[in-house]
C-alpha cells in the first residue's frame, strides 16, 4: 500500500515492508489476505557513549581474567576436588550429639561477648556521631578528627585486633569482647553520624530561634529524629557480632569458635559437624529475631 501524499510524516525514520500473505480457510470456501507490518529500526550510531561502554567491559573483563590468574581460579580443578569434600562429609556423619551441653554452653559465651562488645560500642559511638555529623558541632578540626578516628578503626579489621589482644591479656573472651567493641564503634560511630546529618533541620532552626543551647537542641530535635535508627543499628551490629565473635574464637578469643578450632584440630570430625550445626541455628535465630525487631522499630 502507498502512504497518501497528504498524510504527515512518520516521526521516527523507519524501514516500512508490507506483505500481502493470502491464505485459504479449512473449508475452502473463503480466500483472505491480511497486510502483516515489519517495522525495522535502523542501525544505531556508534556514539562515544557506546564506545565507552565497551571500553568499560573489556577493562573489566581483562581485570576479572586478570585476578582470577593471580588466585590460581580453576574450575577443573574444583571438580576434581569433589571426592575429597565427599569424604571429609561423610566422616562429619553423624554428628555427635554427646557434646551438646557443652557446645551449647559456649553458644550462650558467645552470644553474652557479642552483646557486651555491641553495648561498649554503642555507649562510645553515641557521642562520637554527634561530634562527627556536619549539623550538629561547627569546628571543623574536631570533626575531622573524629572522622579521621573512625575511619582508621574501620580500616583495621576485627581479627587482627583480636591478634593483638589476645596478645596482650591473653586468651578467652576478654581480649575478643574488646576486639569486637573497638571495631564495632568505627561502623556504629559513622552510621550514627550519617544519620544526625539526614535529619530534618525544621525542628533545630525553631529551637535555635528560640535562643535553645546545644543540649537542648540535641534532646528535643535531634534525638526523637535519630532514636529509632539508632536502636536498629545497634540491633543490625549485634547480628554482625555473633557472626565475628564465632570468628574471633579461631585465634583464642573464646566462644564457640574455639572450641571448633580444639576438634578441627583434633581431627573429630563428628564433633565439629555439632558444633557447625549448633552455629547455622544460632545465625539464623539471631537473623530473625534481629530482623523483626528492626522492622518494629522503624
Amino acid at each position: 500500500m502507498a502512504r497518501r501524499p497528504n498524510s504527515p510524516k512518520p516521526k521516527s525514520m523507519r524501514f516500512t515492508t508490507w506483505i500481502k500473505r493470502p491464505w485459504i480457510s479449512s473449508r475452502g470456501n473463503q480466500r483472505m489476505a491480511s497486510n502483516v507490518k515489519f517495522d525495522i529500526p535502523p542501525p544505531r550510531p556508534f556514539t562515544a557513549r557506546r564506545a565507552m561502554f565497551y571500553f568499560v567491559f573489556a577493562l573489566l573483563f581483562a581485570l576479572s581474567y586478570w585476578a582470577g590468574a593471580a588466585v590460581e581460579f580453576s574450575l577443573p580443578r574444583l571438580i576434581e576436588g569433589v571426592p575429597h569434600m565427599q569424604d571429609f562429609l561423610s566422616r562429619m556423619w553423624p554428628p555427635d550429639m554427646a557434646i551438646l551441653d557443652r557446645v551449647l554452653t559456649e553458644t550462650m559465651l558467645t552470644i553474652q561477648l557479642a552483646w557486651v562488645a555491641t553495648v561498649i560500642s554503642a555507649v562510645i559511638s553515641l557521642p562520637i556521631g554527634f561530634i562527627a555529623a556536619t549539623n550538629v558541632f561547627e569546628s571543623q578540626a574536631l570533626r575531622s578528627g573524629t572522622v579521621f578516628v573512625l575511619n582508621a578503626i574501620r580500616a583495621v579489621d576485627a581479627l587482627i585486633l583480636a591478634l593483638f589482644f589476645v596478645s596482650a591479656v591473653g586468651l578467652g573472651p576478654f581480649p575478643g569482647t574488646l576486639a569486637l567493641a573497638i571495631h564495632s564503634v568505627g561502623m556504629l560511630g559513622k552510621l550514627f553520624a550519617d544519620a544526625i546529618e539526614s535529619i530534618d533541620r525544621g525542628p533545630i532552626e525553631a529551637l535555635e530561634s528560640a535562643g535553645a543551647g546545644k543540649l537542648a537542641m540535641i534532646r528535643w530535635a535531634i534525638w526523637p529524629q535519630v532514636a529509632p535508627h539508632f536502636i536498629s543499628f545497634f540491633l543490625f551490629r549485634f547480628e554482625l557480632n555473633v557472626r565475628a565473635a564465632v570468628v574471633l574464637g579461631l585465634v583464642g578469643a573464646g566462644g564457640i569458635g574455639f572450641l571448633l578450632t580444639q576438634y578441627m584440630r583434633l581431627f573429630q570430625y563428628q564433633k565439629v559437624a555439632t558444633v557447625i550445626l549448633v552455629i547455622m541455628v544460632l545465625v539464623m535465630v539471631v537473623d530473625y529475631f534481629s530482623s523483626k525487631l528492626r522492622r518494629a522499630v522503624l
